[in-house]
């Protein structure tokens, strides 16, 4: 990290939330209609509800309820399996969307409500919370993001080390200039259909963890009493 890297931060920073909440308005206006549209046919395709709600880590571990369109078929015994059993309940209109990251646009209504950012670390798991090393776990210092730095370079279909590996990156030299860079190199992402799933699974397998030291646990603990603390 360079001192050019914390200005820009410094600078980026007051102004990223304003350009999220400005962005984030305008486009839910201009897709309302798409956004209607998918609605319709999420809910015909035999998903359940056409919106997906789960909780995810956001800033500081601080949980939150994510929305995305449905794609997958609501079966509880698919569902004990975790990840492992996604691409099992995965639905033929799903799986477009997923092909289109068109099942990640109800995540505006999150940058508008300030639960996320445009541009970010994807939010994983509240359970991954306690597997990340202390370098890891950095990727949290941020509001997480609709696309990221992981996205444009790789998706899903890198391993785990070099996906978080990039979000930490992105919170070391976030600036204006990266998160336009990063737009824009995900519109060539989306359109090319690069990095959708691993073989297999319908993104990635389960993150296990790669670090399972003390100093990570203690991390996690604080990340954990952090939530705590602030929701009483």
């Amino acid at each position: 990290m360079t001192a050019g890297d914390a200005g820009g931060r410094r600078v980026w920073d007051p102004w990223k939330r304003v350009a999220d909440l400005i962005g984030a308005s305008t486009l839910l206006v201009l897709l309302a209609p798409l956004l209607l549209v998918l609605a319709v046919v999420v809910r015909a395709g035999g998903g359940g509800p056409a919106l997906y709600r789960q909780t995810r880590p956001g800033r500081g571990g601080v949980p939150f309820r994510i929305l995305k369109f449905r794609s997958m078929r609501p079966d509880a015994a698919l569902e004990l399996a975790g990840t492992e059993g996604d691409h099992l309940r995965i639905t033929r209109v799903g799986r477009f969307l997923r092909a289109t990251s068109l099942d990640e646009l109800p995540n505006l209504v999150n940058v508008v409500r300030g639960d996320m950012s445009l541009i970010g670390p994807r939010p994983l798991l509240v359970s991954y919370l306690d597997r990340y090393s202390e370098r890891q776990a950095r990727r949290h210092e941020v509001r997480p993001g609709m696309t990221g730095l992981a996205q444009v370079r790789g998706r899903n279909a890198i391993d785990w080390a070099t996906r978080l590996e990039h979000d930490v990156e992105y919170v070391e030299r976030r600036s204006l200039v990266l998160d336009l860079q990063i737009l824009v190199a995900t519109v060539r992402t989306v359109l090319s259909r690069h990095g959708i799933a691993q073989p297999g699974h319908a993104t990635m397998p389960t993150f296990e963890g790669t670090d399972p030291s003390p100093r990570a646990s203690a991390v996690a603990e604080h990340q954990v009493e952090h939530v705590r603390l602030l929701h009483g």
